[in-house]
């Protein structure tokens, strides 16, 4: 399972970005088309999508597409485990590469917080280490 723990680095507007929606691919089933009509608006007008992150938002509209068809079904059979962990491992992937593009109040919050820090403020860590010895 992939972890996405830690400082992650800000999405920032890319020099290559795309600057209109492409089609949808024509596999795709209709959730999973529809969420690429969905997602891709926004993240062609915020300009961090190039030619070579189509790919990964394919398999974050695929995998969104299968939840929902996991959802249908186990509103229809709502007893049945194995839909259940389908649908949980289906949303936890969703959310994972959805985390990737700024598709999720955490990482757009990070987009938003590029800013520089403060270099004036002392690190509390190395207060000490500098001190001249005597």
């Amino acid at each position: 399972m992939t972890h996405l723990r830690g400082r992650k680095p800000p999405i920032s507007r890319d020099s290559n970005a795309l600057t209109k929606v492409p089609a949808a691919p024509k596999h795709l089933a209709p959730y999973a088309r529809a969420e690429w009509k969905r997602i891709m608006p926004g993240l062609i007008e915020r300009g961090i999508i190039t030619k070579a992150d189509l790919s990964g938002l394919e398999e974050l509209c695929v995998i969104r597409g299968l939840a929902r068809e996991y959802a249908d079904a186990l509103r229809a059979d709502p007893l049945n485990k194995v839909l259940f962990g389908m649908l949980n491992r289906a949303m936890q992937t969703a959310r994972q590469l959805a985390a990737e593009y700024g598709l999720s109040p955490v990482s757009r919050a990070r987009v938003g917080s590029a800013a520089a820090e403060d270099d004036d403020e002392p690190n509390a860590m190395m207060i000490g280490r500098n001190r001249a010895r005597v």
